[in-house]
């Protein structure tokens, strides 16, 4: 008796796994979502400063209102006298290099850019620290400050008065080479505004 073939039932398809590239996207969602929101929170930030550009003097009484609060705050404390003096060293480089030209005639092989004679071509003094870049550096330094003088790890007990001193005669002696620069190469670290070109009026005819 001829056994009748069996036919054997067929194993069913394995269910699509779940790609590891399903997992990836699943566990980086959230540091997808913060970078979104870090970088949303910096365009904010950013055109918050573009709209600030044009008005200068009001960015720069902003810029008192902090530097008070802060030597209030310091005062209050009576401490943090080392985070003073580094803000005090801080600014003195930010002064430097904004009263500096963009290409410091001495270091240039052509001898510079700046005009040194009155028949020069007009050329209005670029700054190595933009106004702009100047301002909000101070502004930062400052609300840097501001925070760290709430942990008292950054309180390092000094004698006040020696850093102060100290800090005045580096000033000294660097705005007087920084002095010495400008007179040697002849600028003026301030732009006035683009000089005017006028026509000169007909000299009047005298009448007989």
């Amino acid at each position: 008796m001829e056994s009748e073939p069996t036919v054997g039932v067929s194993a069913a398809a394995p269910a699509p796994a779940v790609t590891d590239d399903l997992q990836s996207s699943n566990a980086s969602s959230p540091a997808d979502a913060a970078a979104r929101l870090i970088h949303a929170v910096e365009q904010r930030q950013q055109h918050l400063l573009d709209k600030t550009v044009p008005h200068v003097l009001y960015r720069w009484i902003a810029c008192l209102v902090v530097v008070l609060i802060y030597f209030v705050r310091v005062y209050m404390v009576e401490g943090f006298y080392i985070i003073t003096y580094a803000i005090g060293i801080y600014l003195l480089n930010l002064i430097i290099a904004f009263l500096s030209p963009q290409e410091d005639p001495e270091a240039s092989l052509s001898g510079g850019t700046l005009p040194t004679r009155r028949s020069d071509e007009y050329r209005p003094f670029v700054r190595r620290l933009p106004e702009f870049k100047f301002w909000l550096s101070i502004i930062r330094a400052f609300v840097i400050g501001f925070m760290m003088t709430f942990f008292e790890v950054f309180d390092v007990p000094v004698f006040w008065p020696i850093l102060l001193f100290y800090w005045v005669m580096l000033f000294i002696l660097t705005m007087r080479k920084q002095i010495q620069h400008m007179i040697k190469y002849r600028y003026v670290p301030f732009s006035f505004g683009k000089q005017k070109y006028g026509k000169k009026p007909a000299p009047a005819e005298s009448s007989e």
